[in-house]
């Protein structure tokens, strides 16, 4: 796929003394594997105790700042390097310098859902953080939104009989429907398992707790085959939605999007994302 925008910064926090612009992630470009946000710190101050449900660097440019954790240990971060804290480790960092810069990497991206704040008054933090991104994500950790890309042909018969809408390869694939949590990684995907299709192709955005009141469920595997080609090697987990998708039930489809390609079908971009 040719390098492309796919988003631009975007202040998600602004309170006194904090600052917090993102870079990478659900506000700023969509993409919920990873995110990447630069923040700064104008006085001197100390954030909440917090679990998060993601792995967390912290690398700090300007400043130092100090990580409180189990036991009220602290390890001080200076100028030039970087902290790791695991999934569910439980800290608190603290900001003795005014002008602290630092970089936050967060995977998988960051959500106010999967950062358990142990708020002492109102900073004005979490608000923010959740009108800045409000997507919703269920209690397995992985967001409620999943996307499924497909032939604008069959799907629209699919929706014109009235039926569920099942891909061409679901029984040879296993009894499921592929998707992703990743809407712009599916241009990826789709150069490599489709581009010799001549259809028209969409973008389908779908909501797993939807699916699974109609007992329908979703389980998040590894990458796995299309008919008969070989999915690309990576760690990423995919929902597989173990059933068609009953595209005429309201609340199971929130968009639908149209997949631009050139005239040799090579996969661009998905239009609206």
């Amino acid at each position: 796929m040719a390098p492309h925008i796919i988003g631009s910064a975007l202040t998600v926090v602004e309170v006194p003394g904090l600052t917090v612009k993102e870079l990478i992630g659900n506000a700023s470009t969509k993409q919920d594997i990873l995110s990447v946000a630069h923040e700064t710190v104008s006085a001197a101050s100390t954030e909440p105790w917090k679990t998060n449900q993601f792995d967390e660097w912290l690398h700090v440019l300007k400043g130092k700042i100090d990580v409180m954790h189990s036991g009220d240990l602290t390890i001080t971060v200076n100028t030039g390097e970087t902290c790791y804290v695991a999934k569910g480790e439980r800290y608190r960092p603290l900001f003795p310098e005014a002008d602290t810069e630092f970089i936050a990497i967060c995977s998988p991206a960051f959500k106010p859902e999967r950062c358990i704040r142990e708020e002492e008054g109102s900073s004005g933090v979490s608000g923010e953080l959740k009108d800045s991104l409000p997507s919703k994500v269920l209690a397995d950790g992985y967001p409620d939104a999943i996307f499924h890309m497909c032939e604008k042909s069959p799907w629209e018969a699919a929706l014109a009989a009235g039926e569920a809408y099942f891909p061409p390869t679901f029984e040879k694939d296993g009894g499921f429907t592929h998707a992703s949590t990743e809407a712009n990684s599916l241009i990826t995907t789709a150069n490599h398992f489709y581009r010799h299709s001549k259809d028209e192709w969409i973008c389908i955005e779908l909501s797993r707790s939807s699916l699974t009141k109609l007992g329908i469920v979703t389980r998040f595997e590894e990458a796995k085959p299309v008919g008969n080609t070989a999915a690309p090697e990576h760690t990423i987990m995919y929902p597989h939605i173990f059933g068609g998708i009953p595209a005429n039930v309201p609340g199971i489809v929130t968009e639908t999007f149209v997949m631009a390609r050139d005239s040799s079908g090579k996969f661009l971009s998905i239009e609206g994302l």
